[in-house]
């Protein structure tokens, strides 16, 4: 039977970096074994009677067995292959089902950029269970982050920290790839990113993409942007001004010809609608260029 777990300190530096762990562990609970194990810290133990409150975030992935979560949003069915989110200030419990026991693997961990980067609406307080499967990327983070905690080499808290955005980026990744697997929509919209990129010098008709799928484009607007992550409008938009931002700095075409080149109407609705996105107007952004300001 598995059951490593290590408590971490973090130093100043470490909380200044925004993201520093508290704890990270891997279980093998068998059947009809009594949880949570022992000798955990008094913060971190608790009964199923009570439940516990936590002052910090964890991802907990359940790769084996079966189980039970309740929160104060309800109860739900842990299933192999879940991602497990404890929220700080959350009331909960949870437990493997006595026939089936489970494997778990956990980190604990806060700071100030770990609550920008819980903002996602994947990572919903009222649904803190995300079936993923078995990904074998993420066990090999967990062991890898196992192993820096069990080292302590100076920074580890920081590459640990490092990890723990790569596993909640993969989480997001598996959902979105998930969703959009082997369906005829995912096409179109690869389809619709290479032409809206292959046709930077014009305004594309956007909506023409919903054609061929024979739904509204709404319904395509919708998808897009959960694919993306933004509207097909803002994605073709955002590639204008990124090519913009290269002739800009790299190119002796005047902001004019750029403006044209890449299909606005004027020279006036160019300028502000940079600035609207980039925080700075075309030629100041190129005055900056020619004293120096701008590094590559």
């Amino acid at each position: 039977m598995t059951n490593f777990f290590k408590y971490l300190t973090a130093s100043d530096e470490d909380v200044n970096w925004g993201m520093y762990l508290n704890v990270v562990g891997i279980s093998e609970v068998p059947p009809n074994c009594n949880y949570p194990m022992p000798n955990h810290p008094n913060k971190y133990n608790f009964n199923w009677e009570n439940g516990r409150v936590l002052n910090e975030y964890q991802i907990n992935y359940i790769t084996k067995g079966e189980g039970i979560l309740e929160t104060r949003w309800g109860r739900m069915k842990i299933k192999p292959g879940s991602i497990l989110l404890v929220f700080p200030g959350e009331w909960h419990r949870y437990r493997p089902n006595t026939e089936t026991g489970w494997t778990e693997h956990y980190i604990g961990f806060q700071g100030d950029f770990t609550r920008n980067l819980y903002q996602h609406e994947l990572f919903n307080i009222k649904n803190p269970l995300i079936p993923i499967g078995f990904q074998e990327s993420l066990v090999k983070e967990y062991n890898e982050i196992l192993q820096l905690a069990e080292n302590e080499k100076p920074g580890f808290q920081k590459e640990c920290a490092g990890k723990v955005m790569y596993m909640l980026g993969r989480i997001i990744s598996i959902v979105k790839n998930h969703e959009f697997a082997d369906k005829e929509i995912e096409r179109v919209i690869r389809e619709a990113c290479l032409y809206m990129r292959d046709n930077l010098h014009k305004n594309v008709n956007i909506e023409n993409f919903s054609v061929p799928l024979k739904v509204s484009y709404p319904y395509f607007r919708k998808m897009f942007k959960k694919y993306t992550g933004m509207s097909p409008k803002q994605y073709h938009l955002g590639l204008r001004i990124q090519k913009s931002k290269e002739l800009i700095l790299y190119s002796q075409k005047s902001i004019k010809e750029i403006a044209l080149a890449l299909g606005f109407d004027s020279v006036h609705h160019f300028s502000r609608t940079f600035k609207n996105k980039e925080q700075v107007s075309p030629s100041s952004l190129r005055q900056k260029q020619i004293r120096g300001g701008i590094s590559e």
